[in-house]
């Protein structure tokens, strides 16, 4: 009897943790369409703090700029990481988040990837490039040399993934995979300047090298190469301006 009893107690207890499972489970998701979907719940401000919250990071925002000089001060691995991370949050096509992130602190690589990229450049300096290509670049007094590329601590190569390969090598869909890349590093570079680093995006075109140097596999195309570090103290810009808002804007009210 007293068995009984006990267990009779259990499956009671049982049902009544079942129940507050479901419960819970109710409150803070939903299934749609068979799948699994999570209660997301945003920050409240005030108009007010609104206001001040865009305001405040559009002016942090427009202090980041590109730079070339960078400083042999070291950074952590675990910085890179965060910002790898923060990049990744992205929106991408069909969540198949389509990119890879290549962190390269190693001096060896980098002096490759340095080699090989000037290679590229002095043919786009002295023939791929157009006259009126060459006069608008004179300004930011970019030239076929890259010191950058060793300079920096951190060089990051973002690939893209044109297609997934599962282990079997079958190939999978990716969506909307340069619209998708393109946020992810908007979004790593607010990530750099953020940490209260610096950053280049550098294109060397082409750039099927870093391919080589890597050794990544086919379904990768490099996307954006990017120094990542501190800014060599002192340090200049160049001395140009953000086009005004109603340049670059157009509201339908």
């Amino acid at each position: 009897m007293y068995i009984l009893f006990t267990l009779q107690k259990l499956l009671e207890k049982l049902k009544y943790l079942i129940e507050r499972f479901k419960n819970m489970s109710s409150e803070n998701s939903k299934y749609i369409n068979g799948f699994k979907h999570t209660l997301y719940k945003s920050a409240s401000l005030s108009k007010e703090e609104l206001l001040t919250t865009s305001q405040q990071f559009f002016e942090h925002l427009d202090k980041r700029r590109s730079v070339r000089d960078f400083s042999d001060r070291e950074v952590s691995k675990k910085v890179i990481e965060n910002i790898i991370r923060t990049a990744s949050t992205a929106p991408s096509g069909a969540h198949k988040q389509p990119w890879i992130f290549c962190a390269i602190s190693n001096s060896e690589l980098k002096s490759k990837i340095r080699e090989a990229a000037e290679i590229e450049e002095q043919e786009n300096y002295s023939g791929r490039m157009s006259e009126s290509w060459l006069r608008d670049l004179a300004p930011l007094g970019t030239t076929m040399e890259k010191p950058f590329l060793e300079e920096a601590p951190w060089l990051i190569v973002v690939f893209k993934k044109v297609y997934e390969l599962d282990e079997s090598g079958e190939k999978h869909n990716n969506y909307y995979v340069n619209e998708s890349v393109g946020i992810a590093c908007g979004m790593l570079i607010t990530a750099i300047h953020n940490a209260g680093l610096v950053t280049l995006t550098h294109t060397p075109s082409p750039m099927n090298f870093l391919t080589k140097v890597l050794g990544r596999p086919s379904n990768e195309r490099p996307y954006l190469l990017m120094p990542v570090g501190y800014a060599k103290d002192p340090n200049y810009v160049p001395d140009i301006v953000r086009k005004e808002l109603d340049e670059i804007s157009q509201f339908y009210e």
